[in-house]
């Protein structure tokens, strides 16, 4: 059984996805190096490349004989897929708030509100408009969101966070996860327009941070739910709420580029302390997942 298998048996599994992954991704980050951008014409590469991780777990699976079962694909509470859609909401509105009301950056950008009125046909105020966008794009927005992140989510959490999980604690899985998580993003980072703001030391800096803190929050939902379900919300919202409309919705009123979006200062901030926050309910985890060992030592 999977589940009965020596640490070296494990590490053959996690080596084996990682390895599948690199190859899968390479030539999609040639593509977007070589043109230096995610755009790719009819389908973007940064469709294919979020598609690569779930490609790279089923031949993973099939290779090591691991059951695909395994990947998570039961609902489970439907309290933790709540969690996992609201939580982004959370760290992504307050410091978006704060920059509105400080001036670092503008509430709200008329010219998108016009141009996405104009887009649907809609004959509104920016007002009505607005509101109107914002329910559209946060309910059947998350359709489409949960298509792309779901590529990612089967490889991630699906498969990858389990078998972490299996021979690491918490806090090392969620570790490892930010590591591995946020060097799939360093080329596309570095080398196309994926930054949209700020020079590409301090974004590189705010993502890895941003990267790092909420895989404390994907890991301990994907543990404690034991469905990939709250990956594939979890980040279909962040995604979603920061990318198609709290970034579009801001003002740049000069250096906005340094505090907003995933490559400002402010989100890694507020998510560092909702990972805390779930740190610190690590012992609410499944005992092997805890980090009790950790803590004596």
């Amino acid at each position: 059984m999977e589940n009965t298998l020596s640490k070296s048996e494990i590490r053959k599994n996690i080596a084996t996805y990682l390895c599948l992954t690199l190859l899968f991704c390479l030539p999609v980050y040639y593509m977007c190096i070589r043109t230096g951008k995610l755009g790719g014409g009819i389908i973007s590469y940064a469709t294919i490349v979020m598609w690569c991780p779930a490609i790279a777990a089923l031949l993973t699976c099939r290779i090591r004989k691991i059951p695909v079962s395994s990947l998570g694909w039961k609902w489970g509470l439907t309290k933790y897929q709540i969690m996992a859609y609201c939580i982004p909401i959370v760290y992504a509105f307050v410091p978006y708030l704060i920059i509105w009301i400080s001036g670092a950056g503008g509430f709200y950008n008329h010219e998108f509100v016009a141009e996405a009125g104009k887009g649907m046909g809609w004959n509104l105020s920016d007002g009505q408009t607005l509101i109107l966008y914002i329910i559209l794009m946060s309910s059947f927005g998350m359709v489409r969101s949960v298509g792309s992140a779901l590529g990612e989510e089967i490889g991630w959490r699906g498969l990858l966070t389990p078998q972490l999980a299996k021979i690491n604690s918490y806090t090392a899985t969620s570790l490892w996860m930010g590591l591995i998580w946020a060097i799939y993003h360093y080329p596309l980072l570095l080398f196309s327009n994926y930054n949209t703001g700020g020079p590409k030391w301090l974004a590189l800096l705010c993502f890895t941070v941003m990267i790092f803190a909420s895989c404390f929050i994907f890991t301990w939902l994907r543990l404690k739910s034991g469905s990939l379900w709250t990956g594939a919300i979890l980040h279909a919202s962040h995604n979603l709420f920061i990318q198609s409309i709290f970034t579009p919705l801001t003002v740049d009123t000069g250096n906005t580029n340094y505090y907003i979006d995933e490559f400002g200062i402010a989100l890694p901030i507020a998510t560092a302390v909702v990972a805390y926050f779930f740190w610190r309910k690590r012992k609410e985890l499944p005992e092997k997942d805890a980090d009790d060992a950790l803590l004596s030592t």
